[in-house]
C-alpha cells in the first residue's frame, strides 16, 4: 500500500510539471504571435508588409507553399536576403542592373532578332508613326481598284492585323524599350538586329530614329543583349556611302558594351552587318567595297565587319559570292515565297555557302499576313497554326546546322511577323487576330524552347 500511495504522488506531481511546462510553452507562442501579422503564415518574412513596393511579392508569399523560395522571381533561400531586396526596391532613381536576371533564360547570342523602332504615338513624338500605316495600292490600276484605299487611324485602327499588348505604343518610351529588352531576354534571343536608315533618313513612313541607339544600347546592356545593325536600303546606298555610314556607326556605338561582334573562325571579333535589299545594287559596286582589291575596301581596315546580303532569287547566291560578302540570310517568314525563304532550300544554300567560306543564316518566323495594308496580298499569308508554322522553320533550320539564325522578327507588326506579346481585340468593324488558345508571351516561350533545343544540338554538332 506504501508503495502505491507513494507511486500516485508521482504521478500526479508528474502531471502537474508536465501541465505547467505546457502553459509556459503556450504563453511563449502567444508572445512571439503578437510580433507578426496576423495574416502571416509560417515561413514568412517578417516586416515584409512594411514595404509597400513589395506588396505584390507578399502575395505571393501567401499563395505559395514554399514562399521562401521565390519573391518575384529572385530567388530567397535565406529571410536575411530580404535587406538587400528591400534596399535595391527603393532605389527607384537608378534601377538595379539584371534586377530579374535570374528568372530570365540566358542569353543565345546565335539567335538573331530583327528589331523595329520606327513607331510612335502623339504622347512621345506628338502624332502617330507607322501605325496610321496607308493601304498600299496593288501595282496593276484593275486589281487596286477593287481594295479599299487611305490610311489607318489609331490607336483602335492600326496598320496590322494582330494588336500589341502595349497599345499603339512609341519607340522613343523607355519603358516600352525596357519591356522589349526584357521579353527578348526571356525568349533566350541573344542579339537584337536594328533597322537602321543614316541620320536624318527613314522610310517613307517613317521618321528618322538614329537617335535612339544610345537608349536602345543601354537597356539591351541592362539585359545582357546585344546589339547589331540592318542596314536598310537608303536613298543613294553604294560602295561610298556604306563606307561612310559603316564608319560613323562603328566610331559611334562600337565602343558601347552592347555593341555585337562576332568570333570569326580565325579568332577575330568583327562587327556585324545585315544589309537589306542588297541585290538591288550591282555586284561590282558591292565589290569596290567588300573585296581587298576594292577601290573603296573596308577590308583590313579598323572598319572591317562581317557582312550579311540578302538572299531572295537562287542566282542571288553568286552574285553574293562575287560581291565580297561574308554571308547570306533569308528573312522572309514565308515559306515558299521566294528561293531563299523556302524551307526545303536551306540546305542546298547552306552547302554552298560551306563551300564558298560563307555563313548561312537561315530566317524563321511564327507566321505572315499583311493585308493590313497589302489587302491584295492575303495569297502570301502564312497561318500560325497555334505556333506550328514557327516550330516547323526552326526545325527545318536545324537540320542544316546553322552558326547563326535570325529570327523575323520582334516586331515587324505591319506584316504579323511579330513574336512580341498580342492581346485579343475587337472594335467597331475590326477585329484582330490573337495568339489563343495560349498566352502571349506563346511565341517567346516557342522561341526560348528552340534556343534550348539549339544549343543542345550545337553541343553534339561540335563533338
Amino acid at each position: 500500500i506504501l508503495n502505491y500511495d507513494i507511486m500516485a504522488r508521482f504521478r500526479r506531481r508528474t502531471c502537474v510539471i508536465l501541465l505547467l511546462f505546457i502553459l509556459f510553452i503556450c504563453s511563449i507562442m502567444m508572445a512571439l504571435k503578437t510580433l507578426r501579422p496576423d495574416r502571416a503564415g509560417f515561413g514568412d518574412p517578417f516586416g515584409l508588409g512594411l514595404l509597400p513596393e513589395l506588396q505584390q511579392r507578399i502575395v505571393l508569399l501567401d499563395n505559395k507553399q514554399n514562399s521562401l523560395n521565390r519573391v518575384q522571381g529572385d530567388t530567397v533561400t535565406r529571410v536575411s536576403n530580404l535587406h538587400s531586396i528591400a534596399v535595391n526596391t527603393m532605389k527607384a532613381s537608378m534601377p538595379p542592373v539584371n534586377k530579374l536576371e535570374e528568372e530570365l533564360a540566358s542569353p543565345n547570342y546565335n539567335f538573331h532578332i530583327f528589331y523595329y523602332s520606327w513607331f510612335g504615338n502623339p504622347q512621345f513624338d506628338g502624332k502617330y508613326i507607322h501605325w496610321n500605316h496607308p493601304l498600299l495600292p496593288h501595282w496593276d490600276p484593275k486589281i487596286a481598284n477593287n481594295y479599299p484605299k487611305g490610311r489607318h487611324n489609331p490607336p483602335e485602327d492600326i496598320g496590322a492585323n494582330f494588336y500589341p499588348e502595349l497599345g499603339s505604343y512609341s519607340s522613343k518610351d523607355p519603358s516600352v524599350i525596357e519591356a522589349h529588352m526584357k521579353q527578348m531576354r526571356s525568349a533566350s534571343t541573344g542579339v537584337i538586329v536594328l533597322s537602321w536608315y543614316p541620320p536624318g533618313m527613314a522610310d517613307e513612313n517613317g521618321e528618322p530614329t538614329d537617335d535612339l541607339v544610345p537608349v536602345i544600347l543601354d537597356y539591351a546592356h541592362k539585359y545582357n543583349l546585344k546589339v547589331t545593325f540592318h542596314i536598310e536600303p537608303y536613298k543613294d546606298r553604294d560602295d561610298r556611302s556604306m563606307y561612310h555610314n559603316v564608319k560613323y556607326i562603328i566610331d559611334k556605338y562600337g565602343g558601347h558594351p552592347a555593341f555585337y561582334r562576332h568570333k570569326t573562325s580565325t579568332g577575330r571579333f568583327l562587327p556585324m552587318f545585315y544589309v537589306y535589299d542588297s541585290y538591288v545594287t550591282m555586284p561590282e559596286i558591292w565589290a569596290n567595297l567588300l573585296t581587298v582589291s576594292g577601290s573603296q575596301t573596308i577590308r583590313n581596315t579598323p572598319y572591317d565587319a562581317l557582312f550579311i546580303a540578302l538572299l531572295v532569287e537562287e542566282r542571288h547566291k553568286h552574285d553574293i559570292h562575287r560581291s565580297g560578302f561574308d554571308g547570306m540570310y533569308t528573312y522572309f517568314a514565308t515559306n515558299g515565297f521566294s528561293y531563299g525563304s523556302s524551307h526545303h532550300n536551306w540546305a542546298s544554300l547552306k552547302a554552298f555557302c560551306d563551300s564558298n567560306n560563307l555563313m548561312f543564316i537561315p530566317s524563321v518566323g511564327p507566321g505572315y499576313i499583311d493585308t493590313s495594308i497589302r489587302p491584295w496580298n492575303n495569297h502570301n499569308t502564312r497561318n500560325r497554326v497555334n505556333g506550328k508554322y514557327y516550330e516547323t522553320a526552326f526545325s527545318a533550320a536545324l537540320l542544316v546546322r546553322p552558326e547563326i539564325i535570325s529570327i523575323t522578327s520582334f516586331n515587324e507588326w505591319h506584316e504579323g511577323t511579330q513574336i512580341e506579346k498580342a492581346v485579343p481585340k475587337r472594335t467597331g468593324q475590326v477585329v484582330y487576330l490573337d495568339y489563343k488558345p495560349h498566352k502571349p508571351n506563346v511565341y517567346l516561350e516557342l522561341t526560348q524552347k528552340w534556343s534550348e533545343k539549339y544549343r543542345k544540338e550545337q553541343e553534339q554538332w561540335l563533338m
